[in-house]
C-alpha cells in the first residue's frame, strides 16, 4: 500500500515538477549584444501562452472525462506558474469547449471552474482572446455571448494592453470576417483606435493637436498581435518544429476565411 500510494504521488503530482522542470526562461545575458538597447522602452517580459483549453461542459462532457483532464491540466499550469514566475498569462481562444451554447449560470459556473484551475496571484497579469467555441463562429455570434464573455474577461474585439513597454493587441478573430456586420465595425472602429494611439507615440501624426494625452502611450514598439486563429497563410510548408506535422499534410492548402 506504501509503494502504491508513492506511485500515485510521483504520477499525479511529482512528474510535473520534474518534466517542467526542465524548461527555462532564455537567458538575456547571453543573447546577442545590441538585441536589447538600454534606451528602449521595452523591457524583456517573462510570459506563458496557452491555448484551447476547452474546458468541457455540461452537455457534452463525461463527469471522468473532465475530472481527468481539469487535474492534469490544474497541475500543469500551477506547477508551471510556481517554477517559472511568469508576468504575464495569455489565453488564446477557446477557453472553454460549450462556450457558445452555455446559458447565464452554466457560464457563471465555467468561470468558477476556469479561475480554480487557473489561479494566478494579483502580480501576475491575465491577457485572453476569445475563441470560436467561446461564442460561436462568425455567423454564430450573438451579442449577448460576446458582451458575456468580453466582461468576464475584461477584453474587447480589439483591446491594447501595454506591459513593460510591450504592446499587445488582443482580437476577436471571428469579428475579422470583413463583411460590415456589427461586429465586424466594432472591431474595425475599435482597431483604428488602436492605430491612432500608435501613430501618436511614433509621432507620425501630421496634426499633432489630435493627439490627446491618452494617445501617448509612453513606448512605441511593434504591437504583439493575441488571438485565436492564426493569421493568413497557405499552408503549413514554412513550419519546421519538432511537433510539426507530416510533409503532406503540411503541403495541403488552407482555406481562407476556415483555417486562417
Amino acid at each position: 500500500l506504501i509503494f502504491a500510494f508513492l506511485v500515485l504521488i510521483y504520477c499525479e503530482v511529482v512528474i510535473y515538477y520534474v518534466v517542467i522542470g526542465q524548461c527555462s526562461w532564455p537567458n538575456m545575458e547571453k543573447l546577442e549584444k545590441g538585441r536589447f538597447s538600454s534606451q528602449e522602452e521595452r523591457e524583456p517580459l517573462k510570459m506563458m501562452l496557452l491555448a484551447d483549453t476547452h474546458l468541457l461542459g455540461p452537455k457534452r462532457g463525461h463527469w471522468f472525462d473532465k475530472l481527468r483532464r481539469e487535474w492534469q491540466m490544474h497541475r500543469t499550469f500551477q506547477t508551471a506558474l510556481t517554477l517559472h514566475r511568469p508576468e504575464v498569462v495569455a489565453f488564446l481562444g477557446d477557453v472553454f469547449d460549450e462556450g457558445q451554447w452555455s446559458n447565464n449560470e452554466e457560464f457563471k459556473a465555467y468561470m468558477k471552474r476556469f479561475w480554480d484551475l487557473f489561479y494566478v496571484p494579483a502580480n501576475v497579469k491575465v491577457l485572453v482572446a476569445v475563441g470560436n467555441h467561446d461564442v460561436g463562429f462568425h455567423y454564430r455570434m450573438h451579442e449577448y455571448f460576446v458582451d458575456r464573455f468580453e466582461e468576464s474577461f475584461n477584453t474587447s474585439a480589439m483591446k491594447l494592453t501595454v506591459i513593460k513597454g510591450n504592446l499587445f493587441v488582443t482580437v476577436n478573430s471571428m469579428a475579422l470576417y470583413g463583411d460590415n456586420c456589427n461586429f465586424c465595425a466594432r472591431a474595425k472602429i475599435e482597431l483604428e483606435r488602436i492605430r491612432h494611439k500608435l501613430r501618436c507615440s511614433e509621432g507620425k501624426v501630421t496634426r499633432a493637436k489630435s493627439c490627446q494625452k491618452g494617445d501617448r502611450l509612453g513606448t512605441n514598439g511593434r504591437p504583439i498581435i493575441l488571438m485565436h486563429f492564426p493569421l493568413y497563410r497557405s499552408s503549413d510548408s514554412a513550419c519546421s518544429e519538432p511537433d510539426a506535422a507530416s510533409l503532406a499534410e503540411k503541403e495541403e492548402l488552407f482555406r481562407e476565411n476556415w483555417e486562417c
